[in-house]
Parts: structure tokens; sequence; C-alpha cells
């Protein structure tokens, strides 16, 4: 079978996240309409499972099933297994391939030995994983890129804490957002709504046996996406520190999580008021309150209960807890207490130098581990907009001002996302791959992956949803200055007609106009490719009123541009233009959030300061070009 005409030429394939290593070997390989399967006895079944997904979407119609392969490929043959196995091993060595042995690190090898021999080779059954997640990029019309990758990642902990403020996700954005990590080769998602009342208000209440339940549906389908589940509580408001109850409390919370699959823990003391105590035994126990008072509490309580979890499970991975004082890498007598006193295995998350930091260098690392005598967690909070300055926003900018090398500073990094799932995915895309790669990580080029992802790999799509992000940049912090820019894309484009018509030149005016109308005319066809286009309606669901408020501000702009060139010409038809851009443009700017879906609700932001700015400016642009439109006339 010949490859597609398209494919006949080999070229470097765009992996996501970037690969550690990535060459070219020759010229794509063809599928054939059968393809062997080689899976040992160590492969998951949800692996085979999405590399059948994967090669039946290619268009292959018959998939068979080996243990091993034969001396002759007489069709095309995918291997699957660990480097621990001697057929993975010999298929490498026969490649003059050495192992990836790394954790989650994998070998993938696509190469013309016979009709087609890939070879996806991992360390451990992560590692497998995540090779197919990469299969699945290297697939393109009916066949696979000839290359060889090696990886493995440079963070051991990535991926989403669900820790916003505001109304939770679905079990459906849940269910979803796992899947998503999964493929951006993410390994972690921490539940931690704060809207949960059993896992803050109320933790000491066990949860009824649906929502238990549910919780369970989230472990099992975490493992089968190789993603650690991890549980949050929150008992920080009302705690007792020094009473065993409460320690036996939370031992029992943990065991009935355990019984429907979760194994992974988390306690958060963020947002409490820890200069005062919440019970008398507490003063007893510790002294007066107070913020060191507080650190040697919270350590003691979570010393305990990271001891219970080791007993009943040695195997579980190490208690996770973000202290009070979790937002700078200041020295203090509430770090000081948690460095000397917890134990050195428990993990502490860390938010960078602000709540909101405009950008994290391996310095500020460095400090925040000399502060809490350990690497951290990162908590980034982005592209998370639970706070005031963030109303009316969704936050689509790329993830980037995270310096490369944080990676040897870091524990790891995760995301706290939006209340909107689907739309959080652009800048987690980002994080994700920074998580997987930060040396080698390309922020734009990433950012346009995760729209080519939103698309379904439709080129139109692509585009509009880039234009669309572009009014969704401004990235706010909790003070007066936004720490990335609103709509640079189009800012550049409306100010490359501010100048043109204030230059004064008649050609460079009419190129400039002519252009302006082209721009337009693609924002404002952009919601109705968005909606007809994203390959997960939630994404329309979710950005509803913005890309409505898109469509509103687009027909404005349309007008602007009808409005400019008609004054360019001293046309009256300006006067109208103008004045029905103005009635769109108040139009759209009441347009409202949807009710309850964050956390403060409020009028919708299309480019704010860019869009809505240049169109109250335009029938003043050419006063000086047209005496019609002056003052008084």
């Amino acid at each position: 079978m010949s490859p597609p005409a398209a494919a006949q030429v080999g070229a470097l394939p765009a992996v996501f996240p970037a690969p550690v290593l990535l060459q070219l070997r020759g010229d794509p390989i063809a599928l054939d309409k059968t393809v062997v399967l080689v899976t040992p006895a160590d492969v998951a079944p949800e692996t085979i499972a999405l590399v059948r997904e994967i090669l039946t979407g290619a268009g292959v119609a018959r998939i068979t099933r080996r243990t091993s392969l034969p001396k002759r490929l007489d069709e095309p043959h995918i291997l699957l297994g660990t480097t621990a196995l001697p057929v993975v091993r010999a298929a490498l060595a026969r490649s003059g391939t050495t192992v990836d042995a790394r954790p989650e690190g994998y070998t993938l090898i696509s190469e013309h030995l016979g009709q087609g021999l890939v070879t996806l080779a991992g360390a451990d059954a992560d590692g497998i994983y995540h090779a197919v997640q990469t299969l699945r990029q290297l697939v393109r019309g009916g066949s696979i890129a000839s290359v060889v990758v090696q990886d493995h990642p440079a963070m051991a902990i990535r991926g989403t804490i669900e820790g916003f403020y505001g109304a939770p996700w679905t079990m459906t954005d849940r269910l979803k957002h796992l899947d998503f990590l999964a493929s951006v080769k993410a390994n972690t998602m921490v539940y931690s709504p704060k809207d949960d009342p059993f896992a803050r208000d109320h933790w000491r209440d066990p949860y009824p046996a649906a929502r238990l339940a549910d919780i369970g549906t989230l472990a099992t389908r975490a493992r089968q996406d190789h993603i650690n589940f991890v549980y949050a509580i929150s008992p920080g408001p009302t705690v007792c520190f020094s009473d065993p109850a409460d320690q036996q409390t939370l031992e029992r919370k943990f065991q009935a999580l355990r019984s429907v699959g979760v194994h992974a823990f988390y306690v958060a003391f963020d947002d409490i008021e820890y200069k005062k105590w919440n019970c008398d035994r507490d003063q007893a126990a510790f002294g007066p309150s107070g913020a060191e008072a507080a650190g040697t509490a919270q350590a003691k309580l979570l010393n305990a209960v990271q001891a219970h979890l080791r007993a009943v499970d040695p195997k579980a991975p190490a208690l996770i807890m973000v202290p009070t004082e979790y937002y700078d890498a200041k020295e203090s007598p509430y770090k000081a207490a948690l460095r000397k006193y917890l134990d050195p295995q428990i993990v502490v998350q860390w938010t960078g130098t602000d709540v909101v930091p405009p950008s994290i260098s391996i310095g500020d690392a460095r400090a925040a581990e000399k502060a809490f005598g350990r690497k951290t967690l990162l908590w980034d909070n982005f592209p998370v907009n639970d706070y005031a300055t963030t109303k009316g926003r969704l936050l689509l900018a790329p993830y980037v001002r995270r310096e490369a090398g944080l990676s040897g500073e870091l524990a790891g990094i995760l995301s706290n996302p939006m209340n909107q799932e689907v739309p959080s995915r652009v800048a987690v895309t980002g994080v994700a791959a920074f998580g997987w790669n930060d040396r080698d990580y390309d922020a734009a080029r990433t950012w346009r992956y995760a729209a080519r992802e939103l698309a379904g790999g439709d080129d139109r799509t692509t585009q509009a949803l880039l234009q669309f992000f572009d009014t969704q940049h401004l990235a706010p912090t909790f003070g007066s200055q936004p720490w990335q820019e609103q709509a640079p894309v189009l800012k550049a484009v409306l100010d490359r007609v501010r100048d043109a018509l204030a230059a004064g030149d008649a050609a460079a005016r009419e190129d400039a106009l002519s252009a302006l109308r082209i721009a337009a005319d693609d924002f404002a066809r952009a919601p109705d490719l968005i909606r007809a286009g994203v390959v997960d309606p939630g994404f329309v669901a979710q950005s509803r009123p913005w890309l409505d408020a898109m469509q509103l501000w687009g027909r404005a702009l349309q007008l602007t541009a009808a409005g400019l060139e008609a004054a360019n010409r001293q046309a009256p038809a300006a006067t109208g233009d103008f004045a029905e851009a103005q009635a769109l443009a108040a139009q759209a700017a009441a347009l409202q959030t949807i009710k309850g879906a964050t956390r403060f609700d409020g009028p919708i932001r299309i480019a704010d300061g860019v869009l809505d700015r240049f169109i109250a400016d335009a029938p003043g642009l050419l006063r000086t070009a047209a005496p019609a439109f002056k003052s008084g006339s």
C-alpha cells in the first residue's frame, strides 16, 4: 500500500509536549487495512484500547493480536511493552537504540522493517501509555511518521487542582478533564473544590453513599488514564489539632475514600485564620496562638496522618499539604516551624511570590525551598478566574514567564483552572507541556497546538479560536497591573490603522483600511466557525456569552471599518456607520456572564481597552482628512 501523496516526503512531525529527543528516520510508514498488535502480558487493557482507537481512526479495518514478533513482517506491526521484556529489548537493540529507564519514560521507534515496525517501549506502564499518546500525534492521513523518540518528564508531578471558589465542575467535566490530562501526559489531578461541604465546612461528616460513589468513579477513570487522583480535605476552619478525635476523623474519612479506590491524599490549610485557636486544648498543647504555634500544630497533625497512611498503605504517595502562608517565600516564624517539625516526606505546595505571580524564576523556587525545607510543589494560580479582577473574563493567554530550569528546583507543578473546564485546557496544555519539558517549552507553539486540538485539526476553526483567545489574552493579578497584555494581535492591526490614518499618505490609508475590513470580517465570522467546528461542545456552552459578545463586537468593528472607508472618501454614510457601530458596541458591553458559573458575575469583556477604545475613537481619526465631520458640521 502506498502512502497518501501528501505523506510521500518525510517531515519532522510536531509532538506536544516537546519530547526530549525527536529524530526523523525517513519517509512515513503506510498503514495497511490490517495492522498487527504485538502486546505481551504487561500491557494494560486501556493502553491497548487507545492504540485500537488511534488505528481505527486512521482507517485500519482489521487489527490482529500476537504476543511475539514474527521473523518476517509482511504487515505493519506495532509492539508495546516495558523495557524489561526480552522481545522489547531485542527490538530496541535491533534498531540501535538505548533504553530510557527514567520513571514514566519511553522510547518510540517507527521504522521500515518489512512492511513497518513501530516499537513503543516504556520504562513502566505509565511510560507505555505516554508513548501511545505520542503515537496518536504521529499517525496522520493513513501513515505513521518514521521517527525515533526518547522521552521522559522533567517534573514528577504535573497536572491540575480543582481548587477554585464558585461553582464546582460537574462529574462530566471531571471525567472529561481526566481524559484531557492523559492526552497531554499529565499525571495528577487533585480534587479540592472549595464548595464541596464534605471537604471543608462539614469535613467531619461522612460522604453520602452516592457522593462517595462519584468520587470512586473519578478514581477509576483516573487509573485508566494513568492519572494519580488525589483527594484534598480542608479542615483548617474548625480543626482542633491536639484532639485525637479529629485526627481519627481524618483517618476514617481517608479510609472511606480508600474503599472506593482513592490512594493519594492532601490536607489544605489555605485561606484560614491561623493566629487563633479553634479549641482550648490547642492552647494547652501548643501555647498562645500565633503563626509559629500554628506551624507547629499543623506539622504535628500532618505527621500523624502521614504515619497512619504509610502504615495502612506502604505504597501510597506522600501526603501533600498546602500551608497557610502559601503565597511567598519570605522567612517567617510559621515557615520556620514547618521547616523544623514537618515530616520531610510530606509535599508542600506554594503559589510563587504572590497569590497570582506575574513570573516565577529559579531564584524564587530556591528561596521557597530554603523557607520550607524542601522542594515545593508549585500551585500556579493560572488560569483560575475566581477573584475580582477576573470578573467577566476567560483567561486564554499562553502559559509564559515561568523560567526554564524550574524542573530542577520544584517537586512538580499543578495549575488551578477556571470554573469553565474546557476553556481551561488552553492554558493547562501549556502548564502540562512546561512540566514535561520546561527547557524546550515553546509557549506560542503550544498555544496553537491547544487551539488545533479543540478544533479537531481543522485550520479555519483553529484560526478562529486563536482570534478568540486573543480577545481573552489579558492575565490579571490581585493588583491593578496585569501580567499579560490584552489582545496583542488585534492591537497590532488597529495600531497600524491609527498610524496610517495619522500619517496622511493616501495609499497607506487605503491599504490599512482594506486590511481592517478583512480583519473585521474574520473577527465577526470567528464565533460561528467556533460554534460549528470545535470538537467538544462543552467549549461552546461554557464560552457562550463571550462568543455572543465577540460576534456583536465583530459587527461593530465591521461598521467601524465601513465608516472609516466612507470618511476617507468624505462620504456622508460614515455618520450612520459610526452611530450603528457605537450602538452595537454598547449592546455587546452589556452582555453578562452565565449567572453562578463563576464566583463574580459581571459584564463580558472582549479585547477591552483595545477594541472598545478603537471603536470609540474611530469617528475622530479622519477629522482632518474629512472636514465634513469636524465639530459643529
